[in-house]
């Protein structure tokens, strides 16, 4: 029998804050309280209720979050509280200014959005840290990584499903052509067909690839680059053909071996949360048979863990 979800209680951005500012009263922060508002709004209503708690009690939300909460937990609350075009700029400027460059997750974060998102987060890196994306690639990446990631964040991608299936087996005899039937790749080619093709383009050079020439462009991508060049290519190709198993596998990676790697989990649940996260879990349970909310919980605790779960959604146990 299907259980009856009662649709939450409408509250006033207003009555958020109040809700917010009666949690961090007295000794001692209500971590539950925190998580029973903030999990439970979307973008736009996040962002009222940080303007009512700014009106109210002239302090940042932010910032008093920052002062009540600690480790893990207050991480994931402050990550998820900004809209996502400023959230993944400043994941990204991070990585860029941190005490050590992580080029790797700055990557990551840079090819798996749309073009459409990468265009909104370039306009708040600059509004908010007053440097150009595009400055700080140059300054804190070199060769073809560079390149590649200079090239994505400036080309407005089409994002339709229109593709020419002519100019698709094109692309995919000139990737041939530059990488496994040479000696040496001519990194050029990749970077020009993988900056400048729509996804639904890139998808359909993937199978005519593999139609073409017997094996597919990620095993093509792997025997021809390496390091971070590859992981980008990687990136991008299977965020055009299925960006939930991608990130499906990241999650299981941060997860699998000893110790979790906790700002990869996050991170990911975090920014995909109000994407794609159903598909995400789907995706999870098909590949590992053990439900993405499980293999949380097993891996977290406390209100850093009930806070994630939330995110998550109500686990879909098929019986």
């Amino acid at each position: 029998m299907a259980t009856l979800i009662l649709p939450p209680v409408l509250t006033s951005p207003r009555d958020d804050a109040v809700q917010l500012h009666r949690a961090f009263k007295g000794f001692g922060c209500d971590k539950e309280a925190v998580i029973n508002v903030l999990a439970h709004r979307n973008s736009a209503q996040r962002s009222l209720i940080e303007q009512e708690y700014r009106l109210m009690y002239s302090e940042e939300l932010s910032q008093r979050l920052v002062k009540e909460l600690s480790g893990d937990f207050e991480r994931a609350i402050c990550l998820w509280l900004p809209d996502p075009a400023l959230r993944d700029a400043t994941i990204v400027r991070k990585c860029f200014t941190g005490d050590t460059v992580d080029l790797r997750v700055a990557t990551e974060v840079i090819c798996s959005r749309s073009s459409a998102q990468v265009q909104q987060f370039k306009q708040a890196y600059l509004a908010r840290f007053h440097s150009y994306l595009e400055h700080d690639i140059e300054l804190h990446s070199t060769g073809d990584l560079k390149q590649l990631l200079l090239a994505f964040v400036s080309h407005a991608r089409y994002e339709g499903p229109e593709v020419d299936p002519a100019i698709a087996e094109h692309d995919a005899k000139s990737l041939y052509k530059a990488g496994e039937k040479r000696l040496g790749t001519d990194e050029k080619t990749f970077i020009r067909i993988f900056s400048e093709r729509s996804p639904a383009h890139l998808a359909v050079v993937s199978s005519a690839y593999d139609r073409m020439y017997g094996h597919s462009l990620k095993k093509a991508i792997k025997r021809e680059t390496s390091g971070n060049f590859e992981f980008a290519l990687l990136t991008i190709l299977q965020c055009t053909e299925n960006p939930a198993k991608y990130f499906a596998k990241l999650l299981h990676k941060a997860m699998k071996g000893f110790g979790t790697n906790d700002s990869t989990l996050t991170r990911i649940i975090v920014t995909r949360t109000e994407i794609d996260m159903q598909y995400i879990k789907a995706a999870y349970q098909k590949k590992h048979g053990k439900s993405l909310n499980d293999a949380v919980h097993s891996e977290t605790s406390g209100s850093y863990r009930a806070f994630l779960l939330s995110l998550l959604g109500p686990s879909s146990h098929h019986h």
